[in-house]
């Protein structure tokens, strides 16, 4: 099964490649607006515990980003691996069985962040002074969890079919309103973050509107069908095991904020917090396209093992890691040359920026290594390898970097230094091994196929 556009089984790779990721990139691209436009116009106002306060709201952000990949990003590739091996009908039920169990765990998810978000928010970081900010914003955003989780969740299985220029359409409709209304609401109306936080759930609800509604309609390769909306567990429980690895990915996030904010907090007070949102931002636009290049080469990857096709399974892989070295590397270098320029786009405060631009180096200085992990780490994905990507991504998080942080500060002197340090070493070391683990298992995967393509 393929889409009219894009042939997964017969294009050649790299122009395919090319087309699927550009859209994903710029999706990606796009989707950072929603809270980088509010970090930016937040940034602004005179009290600079406003841009503390919702930093300290990232980890609940993530976990329902988490969750939302728990389920999307590990139905999607099953999706197209059905599609691959001419499963129509299971592919399909796939897409039902994983909205109908991501609407139900919106509604759980949304009671639950509105009951314990003050004592959440406090063991994130929240000071006295940042805690009345970040509750402004969290008591509205976590109202459109069941929109978020759609946008994100349900839009990689557009992507999944091939049909990344609409699932990028979905992304842009959403940003787009929120960079207009953001100004509105936080600036015009006076509602601070509050208003930054009314404008995000207007516009994560056009964006799920948008894609529920282009997934039901004919132009849908996937169409999702109220008859399989039900969940249907044989169905639901290898999508979860797959997206296990990028939920980890996600959801540590909340752990690592937690780790990081309460660490900096020590050690440097909240003017350190406040770096750690802008580095968190910076570190974001150099993954989030990566993440949109790897999401255009799921599909061919996933297509192509259900198809049993090794030589375009490799080709993707080549052109994928060479261009998001290639990317990271450049981004790493502005990074490393105007840390201060760089920070100065997410404050005025002087002594913020200075901060900032100071654990910029230190925090970022083996950057260009992400090309590896992430790339790498969702080519696990794609493959259907959830066991290994699950280890890989506790490895950087959990295994290495967390321990890092709380260790590091006893060994050296300057303990401020000894925290932003973690993330360069564990950076390093989860690189490595997710680099190696890599070209073992992709070895054996497509000698496989070629055994058995051979053997036919």
């Amino acid at each position: 099964m393929t889409t009219r556009e894009n042939d997964l089984g017969r294009d050649p790779v790299g122009p395919l490649l090319l087309r699927l990721a550009l859209p994903t990139i710029c999706a990606q691209v796009v989707n950072l607006l929603y809270n980088l436009v509010d970090r930016v116009y937040i940034g602004r106002l005179p009290d600079t515990a406003a841009l503390t306060g919702m930093g300290v709201t990232f980890p609940v952000i993530t976990l329902i980003s988490a969750f939302a990949a728990l389920i999307g990003m590990g139905g999607a590739p099953r999706a197209s691996i059905a599609l691959g091996a001419g499963e129509h009908e299971k592919a399909e039920r796939t897409l039902g069985t994983c909205t109908g169990a991501m609407w139900l765990l919106s509604i759980a998810l949304t009671g639950a962040f509105l009951l314990w978000q003050e004592p959440l928010l406090r063991l994130f970081g929240a000071s006295d002074a940042t805690l009345p900010y970040a509750m402004s914003y969290l008591n509205i955003y976590v109202l459109g969890t069941v929109f978020v989780m759609s946008a994100l969740g349900l839009n990689g299985f557009i992507t999944a079919q091939g049909k990344s220029s609409v699932a990028m359409k979905t992304v842009l409709i959403g940003a787009g309103l929120n960079v207009v209304l953001d100004p509105i609401f936080i600036f015009g109306f006076h509602m601070g973050v509050r208003g930054a936080a009314i404008a995000t759930v207007i516009s994560q609800g056009v964006s799920a509107v948008w894609v529920v509604k282009f997934l039901a309609s004919e132009k849908s390769t996937l169409r999702l069908r109220k008859a399989y909306l039900k969940p249907d567990r044989r169905l639901l429980l290898p999508a979860i095991a797959l997206g296990a690895s990028p939920f980890v990915m996600q959801s540590t996030e909340s752990l690592l904020t937690i780790t990081f904010n309460r660490s900096l907090l020590h050690y440097g007070g909240d003017i350190a917090v406040g770096a750690m949102t802008i580095l968190t931002s910076v570190m974001q636009i150099m993954q989030m396209p990566l993440m949109g290049l790897a999401q255009g080469a799921q599909p061919i990857l996933s297509y192509n093992l259900g198809a049993r096709k090794p030589d375009r399974m490799k080709q993707c892989v080549k052109y994928m890691v060479s261009s998001a070295f290639v990317f990271a590397g450049l981004i790493w270098l502005c990074v490393m040359l105007f840390p201060a320029t760089i920070a100065s786009f997410f404050a005025s405060d002087q002594a913020l920026i200075e901060k900032a631009a100071w654990a910029m180096r230190i925090y970022l200085a083996v950057g260009f290594t992400s090309a590896f992990q992430w790339g790498f780490q969702q080519a696990f994905i794609s493959l259907g390898e959830a066991k290994v990507s699950l280890f890989l991504a506790l490895l950087r998080k959990i295994i290495l970097l967390i321990p890092l942080i709380l260790i590091l500060p006893q060994i050296l002197s300057d303990q401020l230094f000894a925290v932003f340090l973690a993330e360069p070493v564990a950076d390093f070391l989860a690189a490595a091994t997710t680099t190696t683990l890599f070209a073992i298992r992709f070895r054996q995967i497509t000698k496989e196929l070629q055994k058995e393509n051979t053997v036919e």
